[in-house]
């Protein structure tokens, strides 16, 4: 049977026959209902101030309730939805977010509510027009998708020599990412492929470094290379991993002028090099493609820098690389 709410008339007859003393089942039977829901209803509308049912009272709160069905408020107050909307414009993911609001506001609130909190703004969760009021948020996002689709996953089965000391004869422990030191390395192309910027990133921490190139050959490589890391002590310098391109080429030079041993990945297996994919596609949202790099000023590239160097990691705990590196250089 389907449940039908009680009418401000039905609600009159219960308040006149409680008056009269008659039991829940006489006023049951005459509203032609279960004896249940008439107490029910009764015990939800008792004011405490009073003890008597209020039958205006309660077509009130019926229909406040019927009002506010299916709504919910997405995050839990005006304080975490300011901390969640200002990170995302960071480009700061969910789940950082997530990480990092426990330890700056001592709140706790889960990725997908956040995700739940970015799609809502948005009619039939992101399939139609944007609600009155509301912001789009989704551009903040890594994917910027316009709905939330399954993640899918794409692999490399295409395996050829690499040009120098092959990634199969890494040592496990790099690739178990026990210990600091350990770098993977890539360049970031300009637009029409000319000269972009050289990335670094450590595979244990995500600290990265990102320096301007004034040309695509080995030498502005290996000179980009070796100028972040002669500061750097010995202790966090131990390999490099790189991919097949011309620029890496002169690796003999590259291990020489840095004192790291260096190790190149299969081609076209970019996900061997997982670490530095992932942080090049988060320079990506700073410096999208066909970026010019000769009109990105050189503090602009720091800015992002730092940028990525401040934002909590999942793997870090909600610790950022720079805490984690900074963590590792003070032993």
């Amino acid at each position: 049977m389907e449940y039908k709410h009680f009418s401000v008339e039905e609600r009159e007859l219960i308040q006149t026959m409680w008056w009269e003393r008659r039991s829940m089942r006489e006023i049951a039977k005459a509203l032609g209902r279960s004896h249940t829901s008439v107490s029910r209803e009764m015990k939800r509308n008792f004011p405490l101030s009073r003890k008597v049912y209020a039958p205006r009272l309660a077509q009130k709160r019926a229909e406040e309730n019927t009002h506010k069905r299916g709504r919910k408020d997405r995050l839990k107050n005006d304080e975490v939805r300011a901390y969640v909307v200002s990170h995302l414009k960071r480009r700061w993911s969910p789940e950082q977010i997530s990480l990092r609001i426990k330890i700056d506001l001592q709140k706790t609130i889960s990725h997908e509510a956040i995700y739940q909190y970015i799609y809502h703004q948005v009619h039939r969760e992101g399939r139609g027009y944007l609600k009155p009021g509301c912001e789009d948020l989704r551009s903040y996002l890594r994917r910027r998708r316009k709905r939330r689709v399954p993640l899918g996953a794409r692999r490399c089965h295409r395996v050829l020599r690499p040009c120098g000391t092959s990634i199969e004869d890494r040592p496990q422990i790099v690739n178990d990412r026990k210990r600091i030191g350990d770098w993977e390395g890539d360049t970031v192309e300009s637009v029409n492929h000319q000269r972009g910027v050289n990335t670094l990133v450590e595979r244990k921490t995500g600290y990265v470094f990102i320096t301007k190139l004034k040309d695509r050959t080995s030498a502005s490589t290996i000179h980009a290379v070796r100028k972040r890391m002669e500061r750097l002590p010995t202790k966090v310098k131990r390999t490099l991993t790189l991919d097949n391109g011309p620029e890496n080429r002169d690796w003999q030079n590259m291990e020489k002028r840095t004192k790291m041993k260096t190790y190149f990945a299969h081609p076209y297996c970019s996900g061997e090099r997982g670490t530095n994919e992932n942080t090049n596609g988060l320079i990506r949202d700073y410096f999208p493609k066909k970026t010019n790099f000769d009109m990105i000023t050189n503090e602009e590239i720091r800015f992002v820098e730092q940028e990525l160097n401040d934002r909590p990691r999942k793997r870090l705990r909600g610790r950022t690389p720079l805490e984690a590196l900074s963590g590792a250089l003070t032993y």
